[in-house]
C-alpha cells in the first residue's frame, strides 16, 4: 500500500532534530508546537534527561518486533524476553504520544505535519549488544534481523502517532549518527583491542530501503536520513529511496555541496543544519549570518533562488544539552532564518 505523497515544497520551513532538554513531555510538546506552527514542522520530542529508556537507542529498540532488549553493564543488549528497561522505554514513548494527543486536541488549528525520529538500522546495530557482549554490528544475521524488526515495528509506531494527530501528515527522520564509523570499520569491539569489520555499502542501502519502504507503506509522507557531515554517504541514502538528507552544514566540502545540489535538482529535500548550536552557552548566530551560510553555496552552485523551497532549516545538533529557554530560542531563531531565506526565494 503506497502512503500519501508529500506536497511539493513551496517555502523554506524549520524543524529541529528531536532531542529536547528536561523531563517534562507536556512542556516540551507545548513549546515545540507553539514555536513551530504551520508551515513549520513540529516534532515528537525525545527527552534523554529522563534516563534509561528515553535515550534514542532505547526508544527505538522499544519498537522492535520479535526482538527484546534490556540494559546490561555494557549497555543495551538483545535478550530472550523483555525486561524492566524495555518496558520503561515502551511506557515512556506511550506517555509521550498520549500527551501529544492531549496537546493537539486543545489546539484551535493544529499544524498540518508532525515529525518523529528513529535510530537507523546501522546505528542501532552498532549500539545494541548480543548475548556474548559483542555489538550486533559484528554479525550479518543480527544486522539483517534488526533491520527487518525495525521495519516491522515502524508501522505500529506511525499508527499510534496518526491516532494522536488526526489528519496530520507524518514525516520521519532516520538518525544514523554512527554511519561513517560503520562503513569505515572503525567501531571498536567490546574488548577495545580491535575494530569491527566495515559493513558493505550495499547492505546499508538495502537496510535503509527496507525501513523506508515500511514507513511509506505505513503512511509517512516524507522520510529523510540524518547523518553527520563527516564521510556522509549521500549517494547511498538517495539510492535507498529517501526523500532527503539531513546534515549539518558546518564542515561540508565543495564535493558534498555538489552532491546535495544534484539531489535538490532531482527533487530531493535538504534539511540544512545551518544554525550552529554545538555550544549551548554561546550566543545564537545572527539571522543574516545563518541565511548567508546557506545562500552563498546555493548561489555558487548555480541553484536558482526558486529552489530554496526544497530546504528545511535545522540546528546543527540536538538540543538536549540546552536549557529549555535556550532550546526555545533556537526554534524561534530557526523560523526567522526560514523567513529570511523565503524572502530571497521570492526575489
Amino acid at each position: 500500500m503506497a502512503g500519501p505523497q508529500a506536497a511539493q515544497p513551496e517555502q523554506v520551513t524549520a524543524t529541529a532534530l528531536g532531542t529536547w532538554p528536561g523531563e517534562d513531555p507536556l512542556e516540551a510538546a507545548r513549546i515545540i508546537r507553539g514555536e513551530l506552527g504551520s508551515p513549520h514542522l513540529p516534532f515528537l520530542a525525545e527527552l534523554p534527561d529522563r534516563g534509561v529508556g528515553s535515550d534514542a537507542l532505547g526508544r527505538t529498540a522499544s519498537l522492535l518486533v520479535d526482538l527484546a532488549v534490556d540494559v546490561q553493564p555494557h549497555g543495551w543488549r538483545i535478550v530472550d524476553r523483555p525486561g524492566k528497561d524495555f518496558r520503561r522505554a515502551h511506557s515512556a514513548l506511550s506517555t509521550d504520544i498520549n500527551i501529544l494527543a492531549d496537546v493537539i486536541g486543545a489546539e484551535d488549528t493544529p499544524a498540518t505535519d508532525i515529525k518523529v525520529q528513529l535510530r537507523g538500522p546501522l546505528s542501532l546495530a552498532a549500539g545494541l549488544h548480543l548475548h556474548n557482549g559483542e555489538r550486533a554490528l559484528i554479525d550479518h544475521g543480527a544486522r539483517r534481523d534488526l533491520a527487518a524488526s525495525l521495519a516491522a515495528g515502524a508501522g505500529g509506531y506511525l499508527s499510534r502517532v496518526a491516532a494522536a494527530a488526526p489528519g496530520a501528515r507524518i514525516v520521519v527522520q532516520i538518525d544514523e549518527p554512527e554511519i561513517a564509523s560503520v562503513l569505515a570499520g572503525t567501531i571498536p569491539t567490546s574488548s577495545g583491542y580491535r575494530t569491527l569489520r566495515s559493513v558493505p555499502g550495499r547492505e546499508a542501502t538495502d537496510a535503509w530501503q527496507l525501513v523506508i519502504d515500511a514507513l511509506r507503506a505505513a503512511g509517512a509522507v516524507e522520510v529523510v536520513v540524518s547523518v553527520p557531515e563527516v564521510e556522509a554517504p549521500f549517494e547511498r541514502i538517495l539510492a535507498a529511496g529517501a526523500d532527503g538528507i539531513a546534515v549539518p552544514l558546518r564542515a561540508l566540502t565543495s564535493r558534498q555541496w555538489e552532491q546535495l545540489a544534484g539531489a535538490v535538482e532531482s527533487g530531493k529535500r535538504l534539511w540544512a543544519g545551518a544554525l550552529d548550536v554545538a555550544n549551548p552557552a554561546a550566543a545564537l548566530p545572527r539571522v543574516a549570518d545563518v541565511v548567508e551560510t546557506v545562500w552563498r553555496p546555493w548561489r555558487q552552485l548555480g541553484l536558482p533562488a526558486s529552489t530554496l523551497g526544497a530546504l528545511r532549516v535545522t540546528p546543527s545538533d540536538g538540543l538536549s544539552g540546552h536549557s529549555p529557554s535556550s532550546a526555545t530560542a533556537v526554534l524561534g531563531r530557526l523560523t526567522q532564518v526560514a523567513d529570511g531565506l523565503n524572502q530571497l526565494a521570492l526575489g
